[in-house]
């Protein structure tokens, strides 16, 4: 069975949609339904207590329907027993609803009362959603809601069949049942009186049983409209309405009133449709009924004693009467008379005598129409009943026996009132001149009749459409009036008449006409200037009196008026210009004091109406006014008028407090205000800024609103009609006119006033709107006259709303006044701080009494009118950024709690809404929304922490938040999120919602809190939101362009709160590891593997039930924003042809006064829209200010061209408005999108399988759009930074674990790149990426990301290996793999050779434009894109083949062009600022370039660089003469740096010397003694000219030197080696320096190789690399120095030489050395390829104690698994290795360089002769050199990994040479 939540739920969907129900809302409407059958025929009937049931429940054990038995504690025995007491239920369903209520509220640590209160609510509010939806099928049914008529009929039938079994008896029963005080009614009298509602609100029983009678009553009234009613059925209703209607007078709640009203209207409607019936399938039943017709006469005729009863049963007699006379209408009207024995005929005289003789229309008019109840009841409900109302008197008055009576009253009327009572003078004065005083002996029926008429239609006038039997009545009542009182009663009929344009229309012929013979315009034109002569002669009669206004014609006179009225307000706006040319005569009656108040303000009244009609009208009010009008009215000049005189004068001020305040009536006053404010609202110029208006200004604030509360009223009405005058003239002071800058010196005039006399009061006023701002900023009187309204407080205004006619003005005034109080706030802070202290801003004086904020926004809760919660909610908004303290204020008021829920009901309230609010400024969800985002970041605790019920009592990052606990803004968001309903009515809600979680989730004091809220499994937000709102089909624009802007940021926002989990959740928390597991498994469609559990597996592109194949999430995701963004730059003038117009719009949207604001503002998202309603106002100033010359406003063609034009521009700006926000939203989704995959490619995608196939998808998808033409620049940009991302994460992950190994074997082949992309990936990457630099519209930044990603992808392609694991170590440790087939390295070789050329292959294909683009970006772009570019052009000539590339960039001159800007590179400021910095970037990418051309081509790249000069180009480059400090060592980036040493050093001195050292190559010792060596000479040339730079380079101590500075001392001696040993001089002394440094190395412990035999970094391994490489360049230089130029070292230093050669001695003992340091180097490397090979039978231990020594601590985590340890250690391993082989090589090197020296002075015979001179030195030499060698001897060439034949033999051949030596 569907429960009754779901059935409301689908009913409001399918019914109340804007959109018509689509066919699966339809059938799940009618399966809801006709399963709910049982439930409304059962009606409100539910099973009672059971012994046997209360039994089980006292047993503490409950087995429930479909569930396990269910244990109960003491607590829950007592509440479920207390239910089944107070509510008639069943135990067992008392134990359900308290196992429901714990569902939805929570019970944990609420006490037993609250529990009950809940439960009782939520059995309420079960019961209200059924009756709500009963309600809602039968509105569907009966009232028009567009909706489709199979539907409705679909609908009908089944209501026809409840009706039919029972329905309708069962509404009648509960009726009568509900009011009863007993447990299965309002409650007996031991059961609990109060519930909490389903916001947890305590509400009485009682007020919620009364809410469900009224909607069984409204149900029963459209049910008569369904199926036609049974004779019990009215005979039950009438029974029933006796009942009510015996308490109606004693009910002071308007619902109660409204329940006897519905059973008074079931009637008549079931007496007006029976008789009416015409279709067969809704025949008549108690028409054909005579036995019934005479039984219910019988008792509707029997007479009661109470009034209030009689009156409601002559209501239904009057209706009995037109049943009856219907039923008859077959029979002639004379038959019928003739018939005197007809019961029928005699039921309907006799009754039509009660009916008459007790005024029943009377009745109808003082207690049902005019009551409060009826006013405030439903408006579709009232329009049915006022409907058959109009049914009921058109078929009476259509009838002859109507007609009949109706003329009888009509002649008993003129006899009997009398046409001249009049009233005194006096008696007008003291007010008992008013015609309801004075001239009324008895309502005659004919007078109720003709008011009764006109109630019918004062709502409803579109039911006089085609109505010719009311027009006919209106020519027969308005025939042959002989007194005022009929003729009132039927003026008053005229102007409801005419109260649509038809019926004005047909009135104003009638008047117009001669149809009456008394009556007619020319009638009241001729009063008015009849009485206006009497009074013009009597002033001018000297001494006379005014002569008397005789009360008729006055009564008279205010009827015309009110018709004139109508008809000039409701007429067509084209011929109501024609009517009536000349109004003067309206104006000349209103400065004589003798003219009845009332009719003054009737003229006023009448006067407003003309404002309208055409502006030349409105200026003839302004002019008509300032002659006739009593004084203070307009002009520059009306505060001169009344102020400074002594002497009485009868101004407005006297008929005020001297004639109208004694009657306690002020109409003339209120009709004063409003007419002034009504010519006020339509000025347009606001230069003077309402100084003309001063006057006025001060006769309301001083005169009127000032002393109203003092004031006695006889009819509160006018009471609230004056307050809501003078509120309206103060807040269009406000709106109309802006404080500013020039008002701040308006105390100092102010304050000057005191010193002025009387008479210069006026003169030195402020203007209104500082006055008024005065006046609430210093809480003056208009203050607290508005605040003494406004104080009444919520509840007051609900009531009086509710139960009093004056209510809607209450309303209208409490609206008012917080309209006033918003603007006045919005104005305060511009004077305020110049105005203090004397002026305080308004929350200042505000907060002075807490209780008046407390009751500001306590409106919040009043639903009646939403403008009212709007602007509470604003005030909010406005005090929370204002006052710091505002959570602790209505904290310690007690009235936070209540604040909560009102707002969280307002969002609910919203949240049901069925109708899109097109404004979001006046939506109060949005409102609420934007509150709670905008106070977040404001001090805790504030407004969002309150209204989310965090706990503001303690920290609130330490707030446990339990939504279902408490009933706060915080659980409707999650209720509206999760259900998701109405999403184009809700859009911006669910938008908002997600943005609010969102700014939750990333504040520091609510992130925990709320984060660990959505990762509940309760709740199961981000993965249930990302299949029901990400993957969401997106709307159409060409449907709702709104929806789908609102739509694209809903997923936005979402991704958004994904990304953020991903980022920031606790990993350790297994509620957020569950949730980010999830997110990933469905984001990618993955089984995640990073806890060791499975989770939906599937590949990236998995295969769904049907085989087809499916994208995963992520990539929906992006397709999703895959579109052409609208287009935002279409000119105004394509959508208006005349260019003069075109051109003064652009002239508005580009002045500079309008960019800032104005005709511009951000919408609540942040976009800058065009403001439609200024821009449409400044249009309209423009023109008219163009066409001053013109008359008032141009001619009728002009006027109307310009509009056309207005209409046209507007509809442009709403599109540009549209497009812009839905450019701005696929923006904003797609950067959500580049969050949440850059997050989970760096951090979180190594949980998945198939990574490398998840990263290339996305780099795919996103080189697919960014070079698609849909694409804008700013999303290409975006996705241009994702596919860096994943191209960056494709890199790692081809060295990386693979994460779904199945057991913990480690290989070689884990440390190859085996997820290598395949080569036809690599080739549609590289081919999208060229498309997408390739684009039409792009930027330099842009091509930035693009270059950047190009290089990225071609290190990808270079590296199939990992670079840090030799090749030759893979090959070693890969035998068994190639023995075993599972590794070929050579095919790896092959593959990435293949990948090569094919990426060549493709750059050449579009080389053309390639070249064109990078070169010219190279040349001319920013020095930053230049720099990207040079790289770029590096990374062509990596993949160049027969050097196209470099022919290309030789033809083009690009070379040359490098070269001459490294010639005039250029500096101004020391080379420290930005600027100089990005040249000296780009410095270095042209030198990289050049290094790039020797190294790729080799001596020929060389050749063709030193051909063009290089050298000298070089040489002249005046970055090498940038200022430098100090040695060229690293600064430790710990503590400060010289960052422009550093920088110099890397960005100018390294590349220099890498490109110099490179040209080297050209240097051929084949060539040493030919003086054409022009490489060498240039060479040496340039280190001549940079000598300083080379001794600074060579004085470096090393010992402790960085990797930078032992590069350039690596490069510095590698070219002084090369170079030098050519020139023939060392003046320059670099030899000696030389030899030093080789002294200085070689004299050194083994300890000089710091990385031997202690913990091993790799920064360390490296330095020994190149100390190593040092060493070696020295010794080749020694050796060259040794072979070709017969240098001879001696065998000791000796005192007697000074000489910084080496000696053989420290030769030798180095060679020793190496010979240490190679054993231990070739030892180490052997026991870690042993290790490398054993890794899987290594301890944890053990594999630790490796990572500890080999292992960066950044990458090593302790609480990684075996197998990812294993692999660390054995990378890690893998490293060393290869630094020790590279190192193991030099030193190799190094020692048969060594040995060669030694051997050659050994071999020379000069040297022998030299050295047999010193035979004792000679012999220690040898006795040393012989231990070396043999250890050399012994070096294994299985440890170090090479041949070691041609060492071998060099060593023993020196050794037996020595050995020789010694002997001798």
């Amino acid at each position: 069975m569907v429960s009754p939540k779901q059935l409301l739920s689908v009913i409001e969907s399918t019914l109340l949609g804007r959109t018509p129900p689509t066919a699966a809302q339809r059938i799940e409407l009618i399966h809801a339904i006709r399963h709910s059958l049982p439930s409304l025929k059962a009606l409100l009937s539910y099973p009672p207590p059971k012994p046997s049931d209360r039994a089980q429940v006292q047993s503490k054990e409950v087995r429930l329907p479909d569930a396990a038995p269910l244990s109960l504690d003491d607590h829950d025995v007592q509440i479920a027993l207390k239910l089944s007491e107070d509510l008639h239920l069943n135990e067992i369903d008392c134990v359900r609803l308290l196992v429901s209520a714990n569902q939805e509220w929570g019970f944990l640590g609420r006490e037993p009362l609250e529990i009950f209160r809940l439960s009782a609510g939520l059995w309420y509010t079960e019961r209200r959603d059924l009756l709500t939806s009963l309600y809602m099928l039968f509105r569907a049914v009966v009232l028009d809601q567009g909706l489709e008529a199979d539907l409705v009929a679909d609908i009908q039938s089944y209501l026809e069949d409840l009706i039919t079994s029972g329905l309708r008896q069962r509404l009648i029963l509960l009726i009568k049942e509900l009011r009863r005080e007993e447990p299965t009614g309002s409650g007996g009298p031991n059961s609990d009186s109060h519930i909490l509602d389903s916001r947890g609100a305590l509400v009485e029983r009682k007020a919620v049983i009364t809410r469900e009678r009224l909607i069984l009553g409204h149900c029963l009234v459209l049910s008569m409209l369904v199926e036609r009613a049974s004779s019990k059925d009215v005979k039950d209703i009438f029974f029933a309405l006796k009942e009510s209607a015996g308490e109606y007078s004693g009910a002071l709640e308007s619902s109660k009133h409204q329940i006897t009203f519905s059973l008074l209207f079931s009637l008549v409607i079931a007496f007006i449709s029976d008789a009416l019936s015409t279709t067969a399938d809704k025949a008549s039943v108690l028409s054909n009924d005579a036995s019934f017709r005479r039984e219910f006469n019988e008792i509707v005729m029997v007479a009661g004693n109470d009034p209030v009863v009689e009156g409601f049963v002559d209501c239904v007699r009057l209706a009995w009467v037109v049943h009856l006379i219907l039923v008859q209408d077959g029979n002639d009207v004379g038959e019928i008379a003739a018939s005197p024995l007809s019961t029928d005929t005699k039921s309907v005289f006799s009754c039509l005598e009660v009916i008459f003789a007790n005024n029943s229309f009377q009745f109808w008019l003082d207690m049902i129409l005019h009551s409060a109840a009826y006013q405030n009841e439903d408006e579709d409900v009232v329009f049915m009943y006022n409907a058959y109302l109009h049914k009921l008197m058109t078929c009476f008055l259509s009838h002859p026996l109507g007609r009949d009576k109706v003329k009888e009253t009509k002649e008993k009327a003129m006899a009997m009132l009398s046409p001249y009572r009049t009233a005194s003078h006096n008696q007008i004065i003291e007010g008992s001149g008013h015609p309801q005083e004075t001239y009324e002996i008895g309502r005659q029926p004919f007078v109720s009749v003709l008011e009764f008429v006109s109630e019918i239609y004062q709502k409803e006038p579109q039911l006089l459409s085609g109505n010719d039997v009311i027009w006919t009545f209106v020519k027969f009542s308005g025939e042959d009036h002989t007194n005022f009182q009929t003729l009132v009663a039927f003026l008053k009929m005229l102007s409801t008449l005419a109260r649509n344009p038809e019926g004005a229309s047909k009135v104003f012929e009638l008047l117009q006409g001669k149809t009456f013979r008394s009556i007619g315009w020319s009638t009241l034109f001729e009063g008015l200037s009849m009485y206006e002569d009497k009074f013009k002669q009597s002033v001018q009669s000297p001494g006379a009196l005014l002569p008397e206004f005789q009360q008729g014609d006055a009564r008279a006179l205010v009827a015309y008026l009110n018709v004139l009225q109508q008809v000039v307000e409701n007429g067509s706006p084209i011929e109501r210009k024609n009517w009536f040319p000349d109004i003067e005569p309206l104006f000349k009656l209103l400065s004589y004091e003798n003219v009845p108040p009332y009719l003054k303000g009737a003229l006023r009244n009448a006067i407003a109406t003309f404002v309208h009609v055409s502006p030349i009208m409105k200026d003839t009010i302004w002019r008509y006014l300032e002659q006739y009008d009593l004084p203070v009215v307009v002009g520059p000049h009306a505060g001169n008028t009344g102020y400074a005189m002594d002497t009485q004068v009868y101004d407005m001020r006297f008929e005020l407090n001297e004639i109208e305040a004694r009657r306690e009536k002020y109409p003339s006053t209120i009709s004063f205000i409003n007419l002034l404010n009504t010519l006020i609202a339509e000025e347009r110029d606001a230069s003077d800024r309402g100084r003309r208006f001063i006057g006025i200004f001060r006769f309301v604030y001083d005169h009127v609103f000032g002393p109203f509360p003092q004031r006695a009223y006889a009819d509160p009405c006018e009471k609230w009609q004056l307050v809501v005058a003078c509120l309206k003239h103060f807040q269009m002071m406000l709106s109309k006119y802006d404080v500013g800058e020039e008002d701040i010196d308006s105390v100092t005039d102010q304050s000057q006033i005191t010193i002025l006399g009387q008479s210069s009061l006026i003169h030195h006023m402020q203007l209104p709107v500082i006055e008024v701002m005065k006046d609430f900023m210093s809480g003056k009187t208009l203050f607290r006259n508005l605040m003494g309204i406004i104080l009444q407080g919520v509840n007051f205004l609900i009531t009086e709303r509710t139960n009093q006619i004056y209510g809607q003005l209450l309303e209208n005034a409490v609206l008012l006044s917080l309209e006033i109080i918003i603007l006045v706030m919005e104005k305060d802070s511009v004077v305020s701080d110049f105005w203090r202290p004397l002026y305080q801003p308004l929350d200042v004086v505000l907060s002075q009494d807490h209780n008046q904020i407390v009751v500001l926004l306590e409106y919040v809760r009043y639903d009646f009118q939403p403008q009212i919660q709007l602007c509470s909610v604003k005030i909010l908004s406005i005090l929370s950024s204002r006052m710091v303290g505002l959570s602790q204020l209505l904290l310690k008021s007690n009235s936070a709690i209540g604040l909560i829920e009102d707002y969280a009901a307002c969002l609910e309230l919203r949240s049901e809404e069925c109708q899109i609010i097109e404004d979001s400024s006046v939506d109060p969800g949005v409102l609420i929304m934007q509150l709670l985002i905008d106070n977040i970041n404001r001090p805790a605790p504030n407004i969002t922490h309150l209204l989310l019920k965090f706990d503001v009592d303690s920290p609130v990052e330490r707030t446990l938040l339990q939504p279902k606990f408490h009933y706060s803004c915080l659980k409707v968001i999650l209720d509206i999120l999760d259900k998701l309903l109405k999403p184009d009515v809700n859009a911006l809600l669910h938008e908002f919602g997600f943005q609010l979680l969102y700014e939750l989730c990333v504040d520091p004091l609510t992130s925990a809190p709320i984060m660990d809220l959505l990762s509940t499994k309760k709740y199961h937000f981000f993965v249930k939101h990302l299949n029901s709102v990400g993957i969401a089909p997106l709307p159409e624009r060409t449907c709702s362009q709104a929806l789908r802007i609102s739509s694209l940021h809903q997923r936005a926002w979402l991704m958004k709160l994904l990304a953020v989990e991903l980022h920031s959740a606790e990993i350790a928390d297994p509620n957020h590891r569950e949730a980010c597991r999830n997110i990933l498994s469905e984001l990618f469609g993955q089984r995640n593997t990073e806890y060791g559990v499975d989770h939906d597996a599937s590949f990236f592109i998995t295969q769904n039930e049907t085989g087809s194949i499916s994208k995963s999430k992520v990539l929906e995701l992006l397709e999703i924003i895959q579109f052409e963004s609208p287009d935002i730059t279409l000119k105004c003038s394509q959508f208006v042809s005349n260019i003069k117009y075109s051109s003064m719009a652009e002239d508005i949207l580009t002045s500079p006064t309008t960019m800032g604001k104005g005709v511009y503002y951000h919408s609540e998202r942040g976009d800058r829209l065009i403001d439609l309603v200024s821009f449409r106002d400044r249009l309209w100033q423009k023109w008219n200010l163009n066409n001053s010359e013109l008359n008032s406003f141009g001619s009728e063609t002009e006027l109307n061209a310009i509009r056309d034009a207005i209409q046209q521009l507007l509809r442009w700006g709403w599109k540009y408005n549209k497009n812009l926000e839905e450019q701005a939203a696929q923006l904003h989704m797609l950067t959500s999108w580049s969050q949440i995959v850059e997050i989970s490619a760096s951090q979180k995608i190594s949980s998945l399988e198939n990574r490398s196939d998840i990263l290339f998808q996305l780099l795919d998808a996103s080189l697919n759009f960014s070079g698609s033409p849909d694409c804008s620049l700013r999303m290409a940009q975006m996705l241009t930074q994702v596919g860096l991302t994943c191209m960056a994460k494709l890199r790692d992950e081809g060295f990386a674990l693979p994460s779904d190994l199945t057991s913990e074997t480690i290989t070689c082949l884990h440390i190859i790149m085996t997820k290598q992309l395949s080569n036809g990936a690599c080739q549609s990457i590289l081919f999208k990426l060229i498309l997408a630099v390739l684009r039409r519209e792009s930027s330099e930044t842009l091509r930035r990301r693009q270059y950047a990603l190009l290089l990225s992808y071609f290190q990808y392609c270079r590296h199939v290996l990992d670079s840090d694991v030799r090749t030759t170590i893979l090959e070693f440790l890969s035998v068994d793999e190639q023995d075993n087939g599972d590794l070929d390295l050579e095919k790896m070789d092959k593959d990435q050779a293949e990948l090569a050329h094919a990426n060549f292959t493709i750059l050449r294909k579009e080389e053309q434009p390639i070249l064109n683009l990078v070169i010219k970006d190279a040349t001319q772009g920013s020095e930053s894109v230049k720099t990207m570019s040079l790289y770029v052009i590096d990374a062509l000539i990596c993949v160049d083949h027969e050097k196209f590339f470099l022919s290309q960039l030789q033809s083009r001159g690009f070379l040359r062009s490098c070269f001459l800007n490294m010639s005039n590179f250029s500096y101004q400021d020391g080379g420290f600022s930005l600027d100089s910095m990005h040249r000296l970037c780009t410095l270095e990418a042209e030198f990289s370039l050049l290094l790039r051309i020797c190294h790729k081509y080799g001596k020929s790249g060389s050749q063709i660089l030193f051909s063009m000069g290089s050298l000298h180009h070089i040489a002249s480059c005046k970055a090498l003469h940038l200022p430098m400090k100090g040695s060229f060592r690293r600064y430790d980036t710990r503590v400060e740096k010289n960052s422009a040493d550093l920088d110099k050093q890397q960005m100018v001195v390294a590349p220099i010397l890498r490109l110099l050292f490179s040209l080297t190559s050209l240097v051929e010792t084949s060539e040493l003694f030919e003086v054409k060596n022009k490489v060498v000479r240039e060479i040496v040339e340039f280190i001549k000219g940079h000598q300083l730079l080379f001794d600074q380079i060579l004085q470096e101590d090393i010992s402790d030197a960085d990797e930078l500075t032992m590069e350039l001392v690596n490069h510095v001696v590698g070219i002084l080696t090369k170079v030098w040993p050519y020139e023939e001089s060392d003046d320059y002394g670099f030899v000696q320096r030389l030899f030093g440094m080789m002294r200085s190395l070689w004299s050194r412990d083994p300890d000089v190789f710091t990385s031997i035999g202690s913990a091993r970094s790799e920064i360390q391994q490296k330095a020994d690399v190149s100390i190593s490489r040092l060493c070696f360049s020295l010794s080749s230089y020694l050796y060259f120095l040794v072979t070709k130029k017969s240098l001879r070292l001696q065998i000791f230093d000796h005192a007697s030489t000074a000489t910084q050669q080496p000696t053989l001695a420290s030769v030798v003992f180095f060679l020793g050395s190496l010979a240490t340091v190679l054993d231990r180097a070739a030892e180490e490397k052997y026991l870690l390829l042993n290790k490398i090979k054993d890794i899987n039978e290594l301890s944890r231990q053990e594999v630790d104690e490796i990572i500890t020594m080999y292992v960066s601590h950044g990458y090593a985590s302790s609480s990684e698994n075996i197998q990812k340890r294993r692999y660390m250690a054995m990378v890690g391993m893998c490293k060393i290795v290869g630094h020790r082989s590279r190192l193991i090589m030099l030193l190799l090197l190094l020692a048969q360089n060594l040995m060669n020296i030694t051997l050659a002075h050994f071999n020379d015979s000069n040297s022998l002769k030299a050295l047999s001179d010193a035979k004792e030195e000679l012999h220690f030499l040898c006795g040393r050199l012989i231990p070396v060698l043999e250890r050399l001897e012994l070096v294994n060439e299985d440890k170090t990994g090479h041949n070691l034949k041609v060492f071998h033999r060099l060593a023993r051949s020196l050794k037996e040479m020595s050995i020789q030596k010694l002997a001798n």
